[in-house]
């Protein structure tokens, strides 16, 4: 077989989060190269002994895909082991196109990304029932411009969940969006340091008026999701707007309506 090089999404940090697909090719791998300053180390104990492991967080771009060329012509499956999804933020576009230009076969093995496991450990939801069924992936400029219409600002007036990543260190900047979209200084953020990461996981409450302060506190200064969702902290709401699809008067293919919505003409 000729060789595959793989990017592995490896999750938010627990080893245990990498899917099946994704652990069955570092058991198989001949060479891994792994984002050390993100991806825990315990990913790569399902590497086989013999394995050829790298660390790529001291390398330039130029380094690592020269590394998995030079990797390909020994060994027939090769993995770059990334952080959250190889899909967002992950340099894919830049490492592959040199890949398509040398003739070597690549493919994509998506990953949980910390957006997902940021809500989880913090037991949220990212959409609720007629309060927002939008989410926005998203960060705040820095080295990195934004595109135009792309600024913070410009999509926090959506009022939907924003996933903020990247940004922990630019967070009066967030706040500063906020506040100009016209956010409440009482609305609720989330900001999870180390999603899932045994032992490390950090998970900090607050509003818009008081995040920046608490996370300071708490010395959370780097890998670091931000939420701002007007969902956060529904399970403690006095009510909620009921799931339709869930709801008895709602039928489908799978199951009938047990029970007549009000002003449904069947219930006459």
């Amino acid at each position: 077989m000729p060789a595959k090089i793989w990017f592995v999404g490896a999750g938010p940090g627990d080893p245990d989060l990498i899917t099946v697909k994704g652990r069955a090719l570092l058991e198989q791998a001949g060479a891994i190269l792994f984002a050390g300053s993100l991806v825990d180390v315990a990913a790569t104990l399902y590497a086989p002994a013999e394995c050829e492991i790298r660390d790529s967080k001291d390398m330039t771009l130029e380094e690592m895909t020269a590394w998995l060329l030079d990797a390909a012509a020994r060994h027939d499956t090769v993995v770059r082991l990334q952080t959250g999804d190889p899909g967002l933020y992950g340099a894919l576009v830049e490492m592959t196109r040199p890949l398509d230009a040398a003739g070597i076969a690549w493919a994509v093995v998506p990953g949980v990304s910390s957006a997902l496991a940021s809500a989880a450990a913090a037991g949220e939801t990212l959409t609720l029932p007629e309060v927002t069924q939008t989410v926005i992936l998203t960060r705040v400029a820095g080295r990195t411009p934004m595109p135009e219409g792309e600024d913070l600002e410009a999509l926090a007036a959506h009022h939907s969940t924003l996933c903020i990543f990247l940004s922990i260190t630019l967070l009066h900047e967030v706040q500063r969006a906020l506040r100009a979209a016209g956010w409440a200084e009482d609305a609720p953020i989330l900001v999870v340091q180390k999603a899932s990461w045994p032992g490390e996981e950090k998970i900090i409450r607050g509003t818009l008026a008081d995040i920046k302060r608490k996370c300071q506190a708490e010395k959370v200064g780097a890998q670091a999701m931000i939420i701002a969702s007007p969902a956060l902290g529904a399970r403690d709401w006095p009510s909620l707007v009921r799931s339709k699809l869930y709801d008895p008067s709602f039928g489908h293919r799978f199951r009938p309506a047990t029970v007549h919505a009000p002003g449904d003409p069947s219930h006459e």
